[in-house]
């Protein structure tokens, strides 16, 4: 089976699997489930994880693979809290869990609300424990997530409050259609490029919200789920070359969409993708 290919993670030295695993995907399923997803992983070379506090047993379902395979993996896991008390809590609760001493990086979470934003940025909120934390060598780096038509423009503030080593955002053709949203994204890539910050993009594979149909994926959207409209969402956004993708968050997609990016060989042509969009008709996740 063909492994992914591999990129530097922004400025941290390790070279991270293109597609990043998003432990999201084992919020709600068993340990065996769990670790069928983990043989899968493997075969295809991946090397990333991200999870995150709130992503319910997620944490406590990779630990045995952190045991399995020591030092295969750079460990990446959120904090939702914005005081720096809650948020120094948070992280023991999770390296408790997650069986480890230490995580490669620690991301502030879905830092998209303003108010929320200044609380975390400021003396006293979540930056301040996550700086303390890898002055104590708890944490190795420290990023900043989001989701929302604003946060390409917030993670640009974000960098400029603090220098962070990594950012995770939404990236596919049809957010990337909304003026505002692209030339924001644009702007932040360029600054991560720059200061080799690492950019983590989420939902390639997004359609549309659910919008009261019935889920038939774990996924908090609708997402493409056949192998012939994945890999052309996942290709597009694989084309941008100095991206990470973190794969879909539904262990039954996982395999579709790791298929998808061993095969890459680059992006659709506009006339392939605007194909796409007339029969499956996607739409941005975010207004």
């Amino acid at each position: 089976m063909k492994q992914l290919s591999t990129l530097p993670f922004g400025r941290t030295g390790h070279h991270s699997s293109r597609v990043i695993f998003g432990g999201a995907a084992l919020s709600r399923v068993t340990q065996d489930v769990a670790d069928r997803t983990l043989e899968i992983l493997l075969e295809y070379g991946v090397n990333h994880i991200d999870v995150a506090a709130s992503y319910g047993h997620a944490e406590l379902r990779v630990q045995p693979w952190l045991r399995r395979e020591p030092n295969r993996f750079f460990l990446a896991t959120k904090t939702g809290r914005r005081r720096a008390d809650e948020a120094r809590e948070e992280l023991h609760r999770s390296l408790d869990r997650l069986g480890v001493d230490h995580v490669d990086l620690w991301q502030l979470h879905n830092l998209a609300d303003p108010i929320e934003w200044d609380t975390a940025l400021s003396p006293g909120g979540a930056l301040e424990a996550a700086v303390q934390a890898r002055d104590e060598g708890l944490v190795r780096f420290i990023g900043v997530t989001g989701h929302g038509a604003q946060i390409a423009a917030n993670h640009r503030r974000s960098l400029e409050r603090f220098d962070f080593d990594s950012v995770l955002l939404p990236y596919n053709r049809p957010t990337m259609r909304l003026p505002y949203y692209a030339e924001n994204f644009n702007a932040l890539l360029d600054t991560c490029r720059q200061r080799q910050v690492a950019v983590q993009t989420i939902k390639a594979v997004a359609r549309a919200p659910w919008l009261g149909r019935q889920r038939s994926a774990a996924t908090w959207y609708e997402p493409f789920t056949e192998q012939a409209d994945i890999d052309p969402a996942v290709w597009w956004a694989l084309g941008e070359e100095t991206v990470f993708l973190n794969s879909v968050g539904d262990v039954d997609i996982l395999p579709r969409f790791l298929d998808a990016a061993s095969r890459y060989q680059g992006r659709p042509s506009e006339a392939e993708m605007d194909a796409l969009f007339e029969r499956l008709q996607p739409q941005p996740i975010f207004v």
